[in-house]
């Protein structure tokens, strides 16, 4: 069995050799799996990429902008049977990624996306960005009666099969409101089996890329045109 990291960079040269350390290659070797590290990268003008390649990542330049555009590219480049999505920050739990995929086979499911919100470490979310989550994953429960309770995770647990299950990824938006969208597309597609786990949030290495105000408002419009659209048809 086979697991790939899709990781989307963008001048996270404080963050990207954490990340890649943190996951514990001594389990995944226990348990007799095989791992790959799929960097996604923006062009960064650090040294962003040579960091990946020295920890043992494929680097591939996407000089597409945008989040969504970024995990469009690497998840179907990914050749892994389980993929893994995260950061490159050093803020989502990689140490904790074999738990995760554990579970996943234990329950048997597609899809697992993490709730940042269950531990919180100290200073990794600003109270700004904190509202602005709790604001969007309420917008998303009321308009689509996911009870999930952060909407804006970006580390997933994807078995591969499952998206061939929804629709194209070139189908999905450019931008962060593809956090939103592939949870929806999850979700609510009766032949895949998704979960939301507690899960954990470190504090940031480097500096935040996500502009707030500009970000949050596209999200929650993304929530409710895409909910517009599906009542018309």
């Amino acid at each position: 069995m086979k697991v790939t990291f899709v990781i989307p960079t963008l001048n996270e040269e404080e963050g990207i050799g954490v990340t890649i350390d943190g996951i514990d290659a001594k389990e995944f070797k226990k348990r007799g799996w095989e791992y790959e590290i799929l960097v996604i990268d923006g062009n960064s003008q650090d040294k962003t990429r040579e960091i990946a390649e020295q920890k043992g990542a494929r680097v591939v330049i996407e000089p597409r902008k945008g989040y969504g555009r970024a995990y469009k590219t690497g998840l179907a480049m990914a050749d892994g049977d389980i993929i893994v999505t995260g950061d490159a920050d050093g803020t989502y739990p990689f140490d904790k990624v074999h738990e995760y995929i554990d579970l996943l086979f234990k329950e048997n499911l597609d899809f697992i996306t993490t709730n940042r919100f269950a531990e919180l470490r100290y200073g990794a979310m600003s109270f700004k960005h904190f509202i602005g989550n709790f604001i969007l994953s309420f917008t998303l429960r009321l308009l689509y009666g996911i009870k999930i309770k952060d909407s804006q995770s970006g580390m997933w647990i994807i078995r591969k099969e499952a998206l061939k299950k929804i629709k194209p990824l070139e189908a999905f938006d450019d931008g962060m409101p593809f956090s939103e969208e592939i949870k929806i597309e999850m979700f609510r597609n009766k032949e895949i089996k998704a979960k939301e786990i507690p899960s954990c949030l470190y504090k940031r290495k480097g500096v935040a890329k996500i502009q707030s105000w500009k970000d949050g408002w596209r999200n929650l419009k993304f929530l409710i045109l895409y909910r517009v659209r599906s009542w018309n048809g």
